[in-house]
C-alpha cells in the first residue's frame, strides 16, 4: 500500500531540481578556469625568467662554476733522454723537484695571490717574469702555469699549512734536467731552458702539441742538436677536479713515450784528466779516437755550471758569466779561432812532397831569415842564427824550422797549400754533432780578393806556411787534421753520439788522401821524433814516457813584433803573450788517440805538449784496463 505522504514528499523534491540556476553554475566555472590559466601564466613566467636568469643574467657566473667541478684533459710532458759516457756514467740526468704552479682560470687576482705566496716563499722578479711570459703562450685551458721550482722542505710546509684558503695553487712534482758533473761537460752537452717567446712562436702545430706541458727545450750542444731525439712524446690524461682544482680521480690516460738516450765517446775519466792538466789556464783540449773519430774528451776552459739555466738563471749570474774576461760560455774547442803556428807543418810538408815541390834530400839555406828576392823585409826564424847551414824537411820538422817552410811556401804558392790543407779539413766545418761551429779561415787567392779586394802576395804564402797571417784554426780542426795524419790521409767527421737508442752511428770519412808511401814515412818519422829526439821541440815532454808518441809543436803570435824587435814577455801583458799548441797522437806505431791542445797566452809549446801527453797516457792506461789496448 503506497503512503500518501511519501508520495507528497516526492511530488515536492521534483518540483524543486525543475528550477536549478545553470548560469550561475557556468559563471563559477569560468571563473575557476580564468584562474588556473592565470596559475599556469604566471607558473610559466617565472620558469621563463629563471631560463632568462640562468642563461642571460647569470650565465658567466654559473658557466665558472660549473667549470670548477668537470673532466679535463691535462698533457703529461714525456721523461727527456739521458747522455751516457761510454763507461755508462750519466751526464745528463732527470731530477724530481717540486714545483709551485698556478692555474689562473681559478685564481679572481693572480696578482694577489702571487703576492700572498710571496709571503711564504721567496718569488723574484725573474720567477713572476717568466710566469707571465709562460701564459702568454698557447696552451690548454686549465693547465697550470709553473711560478716557482725546487721548492724545499720548509717552502712546502708553509704552502701545505696555508693552501686550503687558496683556489688555483698546486704543488707538482715534476722531473727537470740535472747536469751530475756541473762545469765539466757544460760546452758539449749543452743545457736545456725555459722555452721562450720566439721559440714559442716558430713552432707550427704539430710542434705545439708535442710541446704541451713542457716547459724547457734544448739551447745549445747536445742538448740541442739531438732536441728531437731526447724529447719523447707528449701523453694526456683525463682527470676530473673540484671546485679548487684539487684532482679526484684519473678517469683515463695516454701514457707519454720518453726520449731516447744518447751514448757518447766521452770518457768521464779522460776529460776529468783534461781539466785536472790544464790547470785553471785558458783554452781547450780535444781528443779523437782515431779509428772511429769519436770525441773523447772536449774541454773548454773555463766553463760554467749549466744548472744555472735549467729553470731560469737570475739576472746578476747571467750577467756575471756574459761580461767576464775569460768568457766561460764560449765554447774554445769549436769556436775559438787561433793562428795553428807550425802544428802545419808536417801536413804542408806532405804537401811539398805530393807535388813534387821537394823532395825528401832537398835542402834549404838556413842563416836565420829569410827573404824574397826585391824585398828588404826580412823573414826571421823562431830561432836566431838559424838551424844550419842547410836544412832539410826532416829536420824542419823535427827543429820546427821557419826557414824552410817559408821557402816551401814560396815554391808551393797559395793554391797548392790552399787544395792540400782542405784535404785535412783546414777553413771547412767538420761538421760535428753540436751547434755553433767555426769553419776557421784557410784563406785562399779567391777569398783575399773577395774579402778585401787584395791581390795575393808572396809575403802573404811565407806567413800562411807557418800557420800566420791570415789563417785560423779551431782546437777540433786541429784534431782532425792530426787524426787524418795517423790515419795516413783518410779524413772521418768527428762525432760526440756513439749509439742512438743504442743503435750504433756511423763513421763518416770525407776524404782520402793517398800519398807515396815513402812520403809518409818520412812526415810520421819526424813527428815522432819531435818528441823522442834530443833535438826534437817537444823532446822536454818524453822524459817519463811509457808509450811512444808522434807530434807537432806550435806558438801563435797574438800581437805582431816589429822587424827589428824580439819577442819579450815581461814587455807584453799576459793577454798579449803567444798561445801554446801542440797536436800529436800515440801510440806512434798503432795510433789510438789523437790529441789538440791550445793554451791561450801560455808561451811554451812544451806546457801545451805536456797537457796532450797526459791525455794520452790516460787514455792508454784506460783501455788497458778494460781490456781494449793493444
Amino acid at each position: 500500500m503506497i503512503n500518501p505522504d511519501f508520495v507528497k514528499s516526492r511530488l515536492a523534491g521534483d518540483h524543486h531540481q525543475h528550477f536549478r540556476d545553470h548560469h550561475s553554475e557556468a559563471r563559477v566555472f569560468q571563473r575557476r578556469v580564468l584562474l588556473s590559466l592565470l596559475g599556469v601564466i604566471v607558473l610559466l613566467g617565472l620558469l621563463l625568467y629563471r631560463f632568462y636568469d640562468l642563461q642571460i643574467i647569470n650565465h658567466q657566473d654559473y658557466a665558472t662554476q660549473s667549470d670548477r667541478n668537470r673532466i679535463q684533459v691535462r698533457p703529461v710532458p714525456p721523461n727527456r733522454g739521458l747522455f751516457y759516457d761510454v763507461e755508462g756514467n750519466i751526464l745528463a740526468d732527470n731530477r724530481a723537484v717540486q714545483t709551485l704552479s698556478l692555474t689562473v682560470e681559478r685564481i679572481n687576482d693572480v696578482e694577489a695571490t702571487i703576492e700572498t705566496l710571496g709571503q711564504w716563499v721567496e718569488i723574484t722578479d725573474r720567477d713572476k717574469e717568466n710566469f707571465y711570459r709562460g701564459l702568454k703562450w698557447r696552451r690548454r685551458p686549465y693547465q697550470a702555469v709553473p711560478l716557482k721550482y725546487n721548492l724545499d722542505e720548509e717552502e712546502l710546509a708553509r704552502i701545505a699549512v696555508n693552501e686550503y684558503a687558496l683556489s688555483g695553487v698546486s704543488i707538482e712534482g715534476q722531473l727537470v734536467r740535472y747536469y751530475p758533473y756541473g762545469a765539466l761537460f757544460a760546452h758539449v752537452a749543452g743545457y736545456v731552458g725555459r722555452i721562450n717567446e720566439r721559440e714559442q712562436a716558430a713552432f707550427d702545430e704539430a710542434q705545439q702539441l708535442s710541446y704541451a706541458g713542457t716547459t724547457s727545450i734544448g739551447k745549445i750542444g747536445l742538448e740541442r742538436e739531438y732536441e728531437a731525439v731526447l724529447h719523447g712524446e707528449v701523453g694526456q690524461e683525463q682527470i676530473e677536479t673540484d671546485a679548487r682544482g684539487r684532482v679526484l680521480r684519473v678517469v683515463d690516460s695516454i701514457a707519454p713515450i720518453a726520449g731516447e738516450n744518447l751514448g757518447l765517446f766521452l770518457d768521464l775519466d779522460l776529460q776529468q784528466k783534461a781539466l785536472e792538466v790544464m790547470d785553471g789556464r785558458r783554452g781547450a783540449v780535444v781528443a779523437l779516437d782515431v779509428e772511429t773519430g769519436g770525441v773523447l774528451a772536449m774541454l773548454s776552459s773555463p766553463s760554467y755550471d749549466p744548472n744555472l739555466f735549467v729553470t731560469g738563471i737570475s739576472s746578476k749570474d747571467y750577467r756575471a758569466l756574459t761580461t767576464s774576461r775569460d768568457l766561460p760560455m764560449f765554447n774554445r774547442s769549436i769556436q775559438g779561432r787561433y793562428p795553428p803556428g807550425s802544428t802545419l807543418k808536417p801536413m804542408l810538408g806532405l804537401g811539398g812532397l805530393e807535388y813534387d815541390t821537394i823532395t825528401p834530400k832537398s835542402r834549404v839555406r838556413d842563416p836565420g831569415y829569410y827573404q824574397l828576392e826585391n824585398d828588404e823585409r826580412l823573414y826571421r826564424d823562431w830561432k836566431q842564427g838559424g838551424h844550419g847551414a842547410t836544412v832539410d824537411l826532416y829536420q824542419a820538422i823535427v827543429e820546427s824550422c821557419d826557414v824552410f817552410f817559408y821557402d816551401l811556401g814560396f815554391r808551393m804558392g797559395v793554391d797548392k797549400m790552399h787544395a792540400f790543407g782542405e784535404l785535412f779539413g783546414l777553413g771547412a766545418l767538420t761538421n760535428i754533432d753540436i751547434p755553433s761551429e767555426s769553419p776557421g779561415l784557410w784563406p785562399s787567392r779567391e777569398w783575399k780578393k773577395r774579402e778585401r779586394g787584395l791581390n795575393w802576395y808572396p809575403g802573404n804564402s811565407l806567413n800562411m806556411s807557418i800557420g800566420q797571417g791570415d789563417v785560423l784554426t779551431t782546437p777540433l780542426q786541429l784534431a782532425v787534421m792530426i787524426a787524418t795524419m795517423a790515419r795516413k790521409g783518410e779524413l772521418i767527421e768527428p762525432r760526440l753520439v756513439r749509439t742512438v737508442a743504442g743503435v750504433p752511428t756511423v763513421p763518416v770519412t770525407r776524404s782520402v788522401y793517398e800519398g807515396e808511401p815513402e812520403h809518409w814515412e818520412l812526415v810520421l818519422r819526424s813527428m815522432k821524433d819531435v818528441v823522442h829526439s834530443v833535438r826534437g821541440t817537444a823532446q822536454s815532454i818524453n822524459k817519463d814516457l811509457d808509450f811512444t808518441m808522434s807530434g807537432k809543436t806550435g806558438t801563435a803570435q797574438v800581437v805582431g813584433i816589429a822587424q827589428d824587435e824580439e819577442y819579450d814577455s815581461e814587455a807584453l801583458s799576459e793577454r798579449n803573450r803567444d798561445h801554446a799548441l801542440f797536436v800529436g797522437y800515440a801510440p806512434a806505431e798503432e795510433p789510438k788517440i789523437a790529441v789538440a791542445v791550445v793554451i791561450e797566452n801560455g808561451e811554451k809549446s812544451s806546457k801545451a805538449g805536456q797537457v796532450a801527453k797526459e791525455v794520452m797516457r790516460a787514455h792508454l792506461h784506460n783501455l788497458e784496463a778494460r781490456g781494449r789496448g793493444q
